[in-house]
């Protein structure tokens, strides 16, 4: 069975399986993070905790739709969509860091920790998802 192509229902939602796991996992760490540090560093913690795992989830989720939405046009856009989203991203998020260092704010450190921490909760869940999925092979010896 084939996904559905470009304008047809579920063209999108059918190419974001992957994303399910990672976004859970870092709810999860949301949950978890966010009141140890309110409990350790205060407001201004917990709020640097909470900016630094949803930068790492709006990042992931935007390569996601981009690169599903290629996929549904013509699977060949998948990489150059892929890769001027990444340059893309960088850009903004380079933008956004050194304007949020020039404010002096004490969340700061722990955005940074919060960022580590939620790409390799993200890395480690989508690892996962890819490990227990059923992804299709090819017998190069038979041709099927």
């Amino acid at each position: 069975m084939t996904a559905p192509r470009a304008g047809e229902p579920g063209a999108i939602r059918s190419r974001l399986p992957h994303l399910r796991l990672p976004l859970l996992a870092c709810a999860a760490l949301a949950v978890v993070g966010v009141p140890i540090a309110a409990l350790l560093r205060g407001p201004t913690g917990a709020a640097g905790v909470a900016a630094g795992i949803g930068l790492v989830v709006v990042s992931y989720l935007v390569s996601g739709f981009s690169v599903a939405w290629a996929d549904a046009v013509s699977p060949k856009m998948v990489m150059p969509v892929g890769l001027v989203t990444y340059a893309t991203k960088m850009v903004f998020l380079g933008m956004v860091m050194a304007a949020v260092a020039r404010t002096g704010w004490p969340g700061q450190p722990d955005m940074g920790v919060a960022i580590i921490a939620g790409v390799l909760v993200w890395i480690v869940a989508h690892t996962t998802w890819a490990w227990r999925s059923p992804l299709p092979t090819v017998d190069r010896v038979s041709g099927h």
